[in-house]
């Protein structure tokens, strides 16, 4: 008979895993991670070394990419600045008037005459000029005052006008007659006084580039022009 105690298979104690068999179980696990995530292998205790392997996120980079770009929309185009027209020569704009007075279809219907004061109309506006019509009973009259640096022309389409200018230190006081069918053109510092001297209504078409902005109010004195007052187009 034997002495020797039977141990059946299922009694017999369990090995000591040890350090290999603890890397061989990290490895095992890290292998059924989720997928999307690093995979991560261990080295054996003490070997100093360990590699990630990343997963493939390509399809989440890109994701991120397109997130970002909505998010971030490039900013449209800056458009040009608009430039300035250059304004139109004082012969130009004798030309425009000349040639709108043998065009009196195109303006009489507009004309009013006032007693009070100078009546007068804007027929045309563009980015570079604009055209007036003005009438004007016996006694009426601007007074002197300049435009405002704009250049101008005018032209008597119906009656007559004097004008009075300043002229040079040997010609002083300048007095015209202006009568129908004349034009005269301008620069932008000219400054005059208009007046109807005469026994009937007058009618004048006016053209100035760049479309005024402002006129300034003189009275003629001994020591010459002194500027008195300006006003905007909101007076007119």
């Amino acid at each position: 008979m034997s002495l020797s105690p039977s141990i059946s298979p299922d009694a017999r104690p369990a090995a000591d895993p040890g350090p290999d068999s603890a890397t061989a179980t990290a490895t095992a696990t890290a292998h059924r991670a989720a997928p999307g995530t690093a995979t991560v292998h261990r080295a054996a205790p003490g070997s100093g070394t360990g590699t990630a392997r990343p997963a493939d996120n390509a399809g989440t980079a890109r994701k991120a990419g397109n997130a970002s770009t909505a998010a971030n929309p490039e900013p449209p185009p800056t458009p040009p600045a608009e430039s300035t027209p250059a304004p139109l020569t004082p012969g130009t704009l004798r030309t425009i008037v000349r040639e709108l007075a043998e065009r009196p279809e195109e303006w009489i219907h507009h004309v009013r005459l006032s007693t009070e004061e100078r009546w007068y109309r804007r027929l045309a506006a563009d980015g570079d000029h604009e055209v007036w019509l003005i009438s004007w009973l016996p006694g009426q009259s601007t007074g002197f005052h300049d435009h405002g640096g704009s250049r101008g022309a005018f032209t008597v389409a119906l009656g007559e006008l004097e004008e009075l200018s300043l002229g040079g230190p040997d010609q002083g006081l300048l007095i015209r007659r202006i009568p129908a069918g004349t034009a005269r053109a301008f620069g932008p510092e000219y400054v005059h006084d208009v007046r109807n001297t005469a026994a009937g209504p007058a009618v004048t078409l006016h053209a100035y580039s760049p479309p005024l902005s402002s006129m300034a109010h003189y009275d003629l004195r001994a020591g010459g022009l002194v500027r008195t007052s300006e006003e905007g187009p909101e007076q007119w």
